[in-house]
């Protein structure tokens, strides 16, 4: 069985800058990131920025298997530094969004690969 998510997280105000060194931060250390996703049965993790009415969000598109490890219980040096920017960029005042998952496509050959 596989787990489909899209949320948005808004980010805190004057944190723009951080969330450029966040993004760059992942994609220059992709190896690392990748060897994380594996514990967590992360198939497919993306993450998108937006700004809309002046105000800044990330959305985090997720493919993932049931039974996969938390980020949050990672001892990975690529997850702390993750999780160090989440909590200075991302705002804890805002209510997540979780988006309706109405359609997934994944072909069958490739499906079989990921549960």
């Amino acid at each position: 069985m596989l787990e489909i998510e899209c949320t948005r997280y808004r980010v805190q105000q004057g944190k723009s800058e951080k969330v450029t060194e966040w993004l760059k931060f992942l994609n220059d250390n992709m190896k690392d990131v990748l060897v994380t996703l594996e514990g967590e049965k992360m198939y497919v993790e993306t993450i998108f920025r937006e700004v809309w009415n002046n105000e800044e969000y990330l959305y985090w598109y997720a493919v993932q298997g049931k039974g996969g490890n938390a980020v949050e219980a990672s001892t990975h040096w690529i997850d702390k530094k993750h999780l160090d920017y989440w909590d200075e960029c991302i705002d804890p005042t805002f209510i997540p969004v979780n988006l309706s998952t109405e359609v997934v496509m994944i072909p069958e050959k490739i499906k079989i690969n990921m549960i």
